[in-house]
This record gives C-alpha cells, structure tokens and sequence, in this order.
C-alpha cells in the first residue's frame, strides 16, 4: 500500500511527523509532500507536487492544516482521500482566537472551508466522538464519513523516566502556546494562592496571551513561578520529567470545551498525574480521581485546591499516574496511532 501524505505544515510540527512515523512504522509506503514551514505560500507548490505524484499513490491522506487543501486536491485526483482534519477551522478562528464573530461574513467563509474540506474527502478524522458529533452537527451531516482516532505522541521521547536533578518542594508543570483557551492567567492565579505551601510552577512556551499573561503575573506579584522559553520537545520531557504534577487546559471559551489537547496526553505519556479541565472530550478518555484529576474551568480555587490534594496524598499520585499510563499505552502510542490510520485507509480502499 502506497500513502502520500501532503500536509500543510512542516516535517518537524509534531502532527506532520507523528502521522508520518506512525504510518511507516505499520509498513506502510508513505511519499509525504511537505512545506518547510507554515505559511501558506507553498500551497500551489504542495498542489503541483501532489498533482506530479499522487498517480503512483494508493491513497492521499491529507494532514494539518489541510482545510485549503483538500477540495483542490479533489480536482487533481480521482485517488481517495483521508482527511486528518485535527482541529476545526470555525472553531479555532472564530472562538479561541476570535479572529471574528458568529454570523459575520468571515465566520461563514471558516465554517465553509471546514464543510467544503470535510464534503472534499472520503473519510475525515477527529480526535474525539464529542468533536465527531459536534462538527457534523454544526455542518448539517451525518457522521458516517467521520472516524475518532484519539491524540497520540511521540512515545520515542515521550515516556516515563527519572528526573535528571532533584528539586525541593513541589514542582507543578504546564508547557503551551498561551492560546486563549489553555487559562494561562488561570493557572497564574492559582500560583499565587499557593504561594505560601510550598509549590513552585514551571511554565514553557510563549504565543498569543503571552504578553498579558506577563503583565498579570508582574501586576499579581508571583514569586513561585519560573518562566521558561519554548525548549525543543526533546527538551520538553526532560523539563516534564522533573515535576510532580503536570497541567492541561482551564479555560472557558467554546474551543476549551471541545479539545482534548496534546499536552494533557504527553503528561499520562510522562507516567505524571494530570491536573485539566472538565469536559466532555477528556472524559472519553481519562476519569476524575483515576487517571486524571479534573477541574472546573476559570477557577483558580479549584485549580489551587486540586494541587494541594495531590501534593498531600502521594497514594493518588502515584494510582493516578500509573492508571493514566495504562491509558496511554492502550490509546495514543504512535503504535496504536498508526493501527487506526491503517484500518481507515484500508477501508476506503476497499470502498473505492
């Protein structure tokens, strides 16, 4: 079976390499037809590409962000094509970035792209059947052209390891892009309530809250939290490694309600008890007090609370973590990864 993966991101953005590795790893033929980096001046180049090479392909399975992609590489070839859609264009620009507002003309033009991408493709992926339901009920179609594949990372740097220097107290991990609905600032707030308890926080990454996250911190005076550059993922389990509780999301716009995040599966991939949001996503996969400790959003005491919980009962750490593992390994390894993508494909093969 020959795969050619086009993607609109780069081979170093963990999706695109992931996907790729996932489907080699399954013996798969994969020719990827790839940018060097996000903008979207390469979209004709990747177009001719595809154009060029999709004949001697079997499939075409399309990657993130291929809204823009998929309807004109529909003109291009009759072969199938699997559309690993990820996240939602409407919901992204619309709701988390609020790039514009429902009902506006561009509003409409996101929501379009994701329907005419979706109508463009033989099967389309979602992360999780609440993400499955949601989209097609927002399109007005039935979710027999949908498939859930749970999140999966790269089990090659992400797995469960000592932390390679000690730490005093209670360390707290969250790593991200500071997007609207990851609740930076709640997460800030609970910082400063626990000040006084012996918890420190490491926080890593930078992106659209980041300067207003900054300005909070400094107008709150936090003293227990050390902000850290983006690091190269490699990196980031080794900083991972070191904590005693890692963090998800705590936002409360609509794209929080719909998201499982990919940092909320590196943290049960680490073997660490995760501290996220409550919503329906999550709750396919991981359980309050088992696998996850789960939170309400916006709410820097409950967050706050949580922690301290965990800190006192190192029992529900350490059950929490090992559950949470057990998860991960029957769920989002590039393995089972991998083993999902395969049986779609071959079942749209064996429909065309």
């Amino acid at each position: 079976m020959k795969v050619l993966y086009v993607a609109g991101r780069e081979a170093t953005y963990s999706r695109t390499r992931i996907v790729a590795h996932a489907l080699r790893q399954q013996g798969i033929d994969v020719t990827t037809v790839l940018p060097p980096d996000r903008s979207f001046r390469h979209y004709p180049r990747l177009l001719w590409q595809t154009l060029l090479k999709a004949p001697q392909c079997d499939v075409v399975l399309v990657g993130f962000y291929g809204q823009l992609l998929v309807p004109f590489i529909r003109l291009l070839t009759w072969k199938p094509i699997v559309f690993d859609m990820y996240i939602g264009t409407y919901e992204t620009m619309v709701f988390d970035r609020a790039k514009t507002q429902p009902g506006t003309f561009m509003a409409k033009v996101y929501a379009f792209a994701d329907w005419l991408s979706y109508k463009s493709s033989s099967v389309s992926i979602l992360d999780t059947q609440f993400m499955v339901e949601h989209f097609c009920k927002i399109i007005g179609s039935s979710t027999a052209r949908m498939r859930r594949v749970f999140l999966a990372v790269d089990d090659s740097a992400i797995y469960p390891r000592e932390p390679d220097q000690p730490h005093d107290g209670f360390l707290v991990h969250f790593h991200g892009e500071f997007s609207p609905f990851h609740g930076v600032r709640t997460i800030l707030d609970a910082a400063k309530l626990l000040e006084n308890d012996g918890v420190s926080f490491q926080i890593i990454g930078k992106g659209i809250t980041y300067a207003e996250d900054m300005q909070h911190a400094r107008d709150i005076g936090i003293r227990n939290v050390n902000f850290i550059d983006t690091v190269p993922y490699a990196d980031l389990a080794v900083h991972m490694s070191r904590a005693d509780v890692c963090l998800g999301i705590f936002g409360d716009n609509a794209r929080a309600k719909l998201v499982m995040t990919n940092k909320v599966i590196e943290a049960i991939g680490m073997g660490k008890p995760i501290v996220t949001r409550r919503n329906e996503p999550v709750q396919e996969l991981l359980h309050h007090r088992e696998s996850a400790y789960l939170v309400e959003p916006s709410n820097p005491r409950a967050l706050a609370d949580a922690i301290l919980e965990l800190k006192n009962d190192p029992q529900l750490r350490e059950s929490m973590a090992r559950k949470g593992y057990e998860t991960f390994l029957a769920n989002s390894t590039i393995e089972q990864l991998g083993r999902s993508l395969e049986q779609i494909i071959r079942s749209v093969l064996r429909r065309a």
